[in-house]
């Protein structure tokens, strides 16, 4: 199981407005800032250093952030984190988004609007400049995001505060149902509301 706790007397700092999962794990000197989500078992371990998350990020499920003594793990506000990634004493800057299971290392800085794509490793000290994709392993520079992903990034953001804002409001332990309730509701998410990246691309190369 999860929770908030101090370690050597200092105790994380999470806004009211931010949702952390109750099964989230967040250590010591973290600062959370308004209207973040931070999913189900997402680890936030400021046992060493610093971590700081701008307002309005995301640090999905199963991610993990720490960094070494004396130093930072920063999200500038606001950032995408994506499930299963590792960041490390890194810096991520203003609607950068960092794809699912990606790694990023110490001294690393992603720039403002950039894109790490999914399973990538981002090596220490590796700087992105603002609005550039990266990939591989180890990364390297693949080009200059198009509009549709930079669109797809910003969506993101803000896809999970809004989810940030539903879970603070209805998320809550239940007995599940043995079978189907024909009544049983249905989300109230609308599909124009979150669409995958290559099916943004499909649509944009049939105008």
């Amino acid at each position: 199981m999860g929770g908030i706790y101090e370690i050597d007397g200092v105790r994380p700092v999470i806004d009211a407005s931010s949702f952390v999962h109750p099964d989230a794990v967040v250590i010591g000197d973290v600062v959370i800032g308004a209207d973040c989500y931070i999913g189900a078992g997402a680890t936030l371990r400021g046992d060493l250093g610093r971590i700081d998350v701008g307002a309005g990020s995301n640090i999905q499920d199963n991610c993990v952030l720490h960094t070494f003594p004396e130093r930072r793990c920063t999200l500038e506000s606001p950032s995408h984190v994506s499930h299963g990634s590792v960041l490390h004493g890194c810096v991520i800057r203003a609607y950068g988004f960092i794809g699912i299971g990606a790694i990023v290392m110490d001294d690393a800085v992603i720039g403002e609007n950039a894109m790490v794509a999914a399973q990538a490793f981002v090596k220490a000290g590796f700087e992105v400049p603002s609005g550039m994709l990266v990939g591989g392993v180890p990364a390297v520079m693949l080009r200059e995001l198009s509009e549709t992903e930079r669109s797809f990034a910003r969506g993101g953001i803000h896809t999970y505060q809004q989810i940030a804002k539903r879970s603070l409001a209805t998320l809550r332990a239940t007995e599940p149902l043995r079978e189907i309730d024909p009544t049983r509701p249905r989300l109230a998410v609308a599909a124009s509301d979150s669409v995958a990246l290559h099916e943004r691309k499909r649509a944009q190369d049939t105008k």
